[in-house]
């Protein structure tokens, strides 16, 4: 396999992890990180550690980031949508702001893991430049192969 699919996404925290409004979200964050690591097309997560950076990269405490490669599109998509995560993604407005920029973005990389650095340069590409082959949402269709041309051509790279 050349290419992986990655997926990013961040979202901001209406109330601190604490929170008794949030235990729901949190309390089901381990098992549906175990249902994602025993799916079929799974790759790698992020796992966040103590001192990881992601208040200063992604220059917000209240956000909460998660990363994860997978094989393709379509597992990712059978994971996000028909799996047990879809009962607690239909939650977010409970736990979640909404926010007025991008939130989530989906690359390929020939890379098995990536960094918070990375997927902040992705996430600020589609928000600034919209839905290119190097960063795009699950409505678009882009493919591997529209990868190479499209940094080979574009002068504003990453």
């Amino acid at each position: 396999m050349d290419y992986y699919f990655a997926q990013v996404n961040v979202a901001k925290s209406k109330y601190p992890l604490e929170d008794p409004r949030m235990a729901d979200f949190v309390n089901n964050t381990a098992r549906i990180n175990a249902i994602a690591e025993k799916s079929h097309g799974f790759v790698w997560r992020w796992v966040e550690e103590p001192n990881s950076g992601v208040s200063e990269i992604f220059e917000d405490p209240a956000l909460v980031v998660n990363m994860s490669i997978w094989e393709s599109r379509e597992v990712l998509m059978d994971f996000t949508y028909r799996s047990p995560h879809m009962e607690i993604y239909k939650r977010k407005n409970e736990w979640f702001e909404k926010l007025n920029s991008a939130h989530m973005v989906c690359f390929f990389t020939k890379e098995s893991e990536i960094t918070l650095v990375e997927a902040k340069k992705r996430l600020d590409h589609l928000n600034k430049m919209g839905e290119t082959p190097i960063a795009f949402t699950f409505k678009s269709s882009f493919s591997p192969s529209d990868v190479e041309p499209f940094l080979a051509n574009k002068s504003d790279r990453l």
